[in-house]
């Protein structure tokens, strides 16, 4: 199991995009493979200047249907075919997506050298989206004007680490090693039961990464991130604009600080500033105050946990 994730952060700012802060957009390595959550205007254009390969991106997931979480796709797309990328991409989204995403694909990617298939997900439950063998992505129900849902993702358990004294001493055969590391016994040929806890340590605790963005104050995702290594939530105004955030469905520095306290996260990582706030530095103390291991998503900026 890998001992760390990556965070890269392509774009930090919401719907007006600055010369600092660009649309939602972040890319997420895991277990050796790369997922890309959200994917604003000017995604791509980052992912050049970053210099993020892209060969292992299978998945996008798409928050919700505003142009800066997805204006960036059909470009990206299109980059692909042309850079021969042959990885099928997997769009998680609501459905209406495909709806108008579709007619651009087949006007202007006709003979693209990968498939893009959709895959429809319920921004109103709290379900797996996607599995492999070593991970799963859970959607977390939002609270926005429009349909909306976070991701997390999770690392499936691994198997249990081999204690190698204590299996040179009870003489195990090489091929009963793999079922000691899922959790079995060990009977010696005289019939005594070795319990697995003498033969073993426990598994590498599996990394979770949530992303909540955009959303309201809302308490109910607490459950499903409690405990998270490393929690993104959005933070598009002070709390001296409580009730524009209010209005827009969208938190507060201070509102995305409580979340994480009361979710008992490990590290908070906020974003998706509203344009007004040319330093941040005032969202920072104001999340700090509350919940002190917080950092401030910057673009181009690589966060590893």
């Amino acid at each position: 199991m890998s001992n760390s994730a990556t965070l890269s952060i392509i774009g930090s700012g919401s719907a007006l995009p600055t010369r600092d802060n660009f649309p939602a957009s972040q890319m997420l390595e895991l277990r050796n493979k790369q997922f890309l959550i959200d994917c604003g205007e000017g995604t791509q254009i980052r992912m050049r200047q970053m210099g993020l390969r892209t060969n292992r991106l299978g998945h996008i997931f798409i928050s919700h249907l505003h142009g800066d979480h997805c204006f960036g796709l059909m470009g990206l797309i299109s980059t692909f075919g042309m850079l021969s990328h042959v990885t099928d991409i997997h769009i998680h989204a609501h459905p209406d997506l495909e709806k108008f995403l579709m007619p651009q694909l087949n006007y202007f990617c006709e003979k693209l050298p990968f498939q893009v298939i959709f895959h429809s997900l319920n921004p109103f439950v709290n379900e797996i989206i996607h599995e492999d063998r070593t991970i799963q992505v859970s959607t977390i129900p939002l609270k926005h004007r429009v349909p909306c849902c976070g991701f997390l993702f999770e690392e499936k358990t691994g198997e249990r680490h081999i204690k190698r004294d204590m299996i040179d001493f009870y003489q195990i055969p090489t091929w009963r090693i793999g079922k000691i590391k899922q959790g079995e016994d060990f009977e010696t040929t005289d019939g005594e039961i070795i319990p697995n806890e003498l033969l073993t340590t426990p598994p590498t605790p599996p990394i979770r990464y949530a992303y909540c963005s955009d959303t309201a104050y809302s308490e109910k995702v607490i459950p499903i991130i409690e405990g998270v290594d490393c929690l993104f939530h959005e933070a598009t105004f002070m709390e001296d604009e409580l009730f524009r955030a209010k209005a827009t469905m969208h938190s507060t520095a201070r509102q995305a600080a409580e979340i994480a306290r009361k979710a008992n996260v490990k590290r908070l990582i906020i974003g998706h500033y509203s344009a007004r706030y040319i330093h941040k530095t005032g969202l920072l103390n104001e999340a700090k105050q509350v919940f002190e291991n917080t950092a401030l998503a910057e673009d181009m900026a690589a966060y590893t946990f």
